[in-house]
């Protein structure tokens, strides 16, 4: 274990804000939309589906309906037919059609901004209702997907033992003001360097500082 210069968690957290922040000094939202309820829904397609198969399949979908509105008053049948490329295509068309509903029936077709709110929404957890909340309203929050997971563990951030865990133990070792663009670049690291079978923990830039066959950087 590389213990000079990263003895604790808080040094190698420390050492993986610094090292993204330089690789990635931008950070684009990976999920293309327009406003609040096109984010909403293209998060809900993304659950176990990549994010560019979504952006392939939203374009149509939008052109279709872009607001709540819009998107109550189309057939779940005609919905599905459009995401079936993204997987789980029944149980997604059913949520998009419903949430859409409650966003008009509650909401005066707005999405609303807070936690609470969203995650009463049909397919919307706790992740995807972080991500619209950090992302289309600017409010802190972490949310985990399995790159985020898998990193956290690989680099002795977080006990890995479920997502509630790991993003609790993220949230007490970064400041709340780096939370909304780190956990977009623990995202693109995972996908671009630290894949699931590309590093076995010892490969990528940051695993093999912390790799005690390589020792410190």
């Amino acid at each position: 274990m590389a213990k000079t210069r990263f003895p604790t968690r808080q040094s190698r957290a420390d050492y993986v804000e610094r090292t993204l922040e330089t690789l990635y000094p931008r950070t684009p939202i990976p999920l293309d939309h327009r406003d609040a309820f096109t984010l909403l829904v293209a998060v809900v397609l993304s659950a176990q589906c990549t994010d560019k198969r979504v952006n392939l399949v939203t374009p149509e979908l939008f052109a279709l309906a872009d607001t709540a509105r819009k998107m109550a008053r189309v057939p779940v049948g005609e919905i599905q037919r459009i995401i079936r490329p993204c997987g789980l295509s029944p149980q997604k068309a059913r949520a998009i059609s419903g949430l859409s509903r409650i966003l008009v029936e509650k909401h005066g077709g707005a999405v609303p901004s807070t936690f609470e709110e969203l995650e009463e929404l049909p397919g919307v957890g706790h992740k995807t209702a972080s991500v619209v909340m950090s992302q289309a309203f600017g409010v802190p929050a972490f949310p985990v997907d399995t790159h985020i997971h898998r990193l956290a563990k690989r680099w002795g951030l977080s006990s890995g033992r479920n997502v509630v865990q790991t993003e609790h133990d993220l949230k007490a070792l970064f400041p709340e003001s780096t939370w909304n663009k780190l956990h977009l670049r623990m995202i693109y690291f995972g996908r671009e360097h630290c894949t699931a079978r590309g590093c076995d923990g010892h490969t990528c830039a940051i695993c093999s500082c912390f790799s005690p066959k390589r020792g410190s950087c």
